[in-house]
């Protein structure tokens, strides 16, 4: 029997008795985006339940051919180089199915995703964590590493520090299995992976539609690689993956980059001013290439960030890892729910 390994990191999100949609609440613990998606989405999905909703009544497109298409065109590649998914969530489990057998192992930097070590958990694999240097590089890792399948979180959560593509090319060099980018937050930066995939047969790109998209709430995901990857992952997941109006959603993000584009300059401004206000106050924030910051008090003392923001119903991220403790992440808001949030901190002693 699969043991699983109980990860408090991620448990930490949970606050017992809380309701995510409270009213009065500042909610800046799950980078969710502030803002709405897309009207083009909104007006894709009132298109699809239009005549009472006849559409609803016949399955989606299993293959997800429209959206692959035109995330292919966006990408520059050829349909058969992408997949869709319910959530990226979905892609790292698929991932790890197809290329991971029980006790074989799977890597990732630590701290970075904590999901990771559950999937693996499941599948029965191997896991080993690396740390990270001072000059963002992963500490210790074998000029040839041998496992399976190894994860990179870029830019990384929750620090929100990027990785070079010079980098990352090595590290596909150097990786005998799969190498992962979980590209989550790439749109709130101007470096992706993205370029390298024609060139590395082991590399997978991984993206959300959750965060930079807006729409966390359909849960999307993609990924992009060679053609025999993405066939791999065909094999294996659910055959009817993806719903009707999720699958028009995407389809209409991927389509509207203006929107998008406009929206992540606004969250970006928001970020580059509140880290700037935080460290007046003497707080230690790494450079943020995220819709959130890691902010570390002067007294290095998270809990108390967490507990005074919360008394004030602001909700952040407290991570109990030893490596984590010293700060909180704090998603970015609007202008206003951040003025609001610096207003506690600047309070506190």
């Amino acid at each position: 029997m699969i043991s699983l390994r109980k990860n408090i990191a991620a448990m930490d999100r949970y606050v017992p008795g809380f309701q995510p949609d409270e009213p009065g609440w500042i909610k800046l613990n799950t980078n969710e985006n502030p803002y709405p998606p897309s009207p083009k989405v909104v007006a894709a999905i009132q298109e699809e339940l239009a005549n009472g909703g006849e559409n609803l009544r016949k399955y989606p497109d299993a293959g997800s051919k429209e959206a692959r298409r035109v995330a292919a065109e966006l990408y520059g590649v050829d349909p058969s180089w992408v997949i869709m998914a319910n959530g990226s969530d979905e892609l790292l489990n698929n991932l790890i199915r197809a290329f991971a057998d029980a006790g074989d192992e799977v890597g990732f930097v630590h701290p970075s995703y904590s999901y990771y070590s559950t999937l693996a958990d499941i599948q029965g694999a191997k896991v080993v964590t690396f740390g990270l240097t001072d000059d963002t590089r992963i500490a210790g890792f074998p000029e040839t590493y041998t496992g399976k399948i190894f994860f990179l979180t870029s830019p990384n959560a929750p620090l929100g520090l990027g990785f070079h593509n010079d980098y990352i090319s090595e590290l596909a060099e150097r990786c005998e299995g799969i190498l992962v980018v979980d590209e989550a937050y790439v749109d709130f930066t101007d470096v992706s992976a993205m370029e390298l995939v024609k060139k590395y047969e082991n590399l997978v790109v991984t993206r959300t539609f959750s965060k930079s998209y807006s729409l966390a709430g359909m849960r999307l995901g993609l990924a992009v690689a060679r053609p025999e990857v993405i066939a791999a992952l065909d094999k294996i997941r659910d055959h009817y993956h993806l719903d009707r109006l999720a699958l028009v959603a995407a389809t209409a993000a991927l389509k509207d980059q203006t929107y998008l584009r406009s929206t992540v300059s606004r969250i970006c401004a928001t970020r580059d001013w509140f880290s700037s206000e935080l460290r007046q106050l003497g707080y230690q924030i790494p450079p943020s290439q995220t819709n959130y910051v890691f902010a570390a008090a002067p007294d290095a003392d998270g809990k108390q960030v967490y507990d005074a923001l919360f008394a004030h119903k602001i909700l952040v991220r407290y991570f109990s890892d030893p490596l984590l403790s010293h700060g909180t992440r704090i998603s970015m808001g609007t202008r206003g729910d951040m003025e609001k949030t610096l207003a506690v901190l600047s309070e506190l002693d």
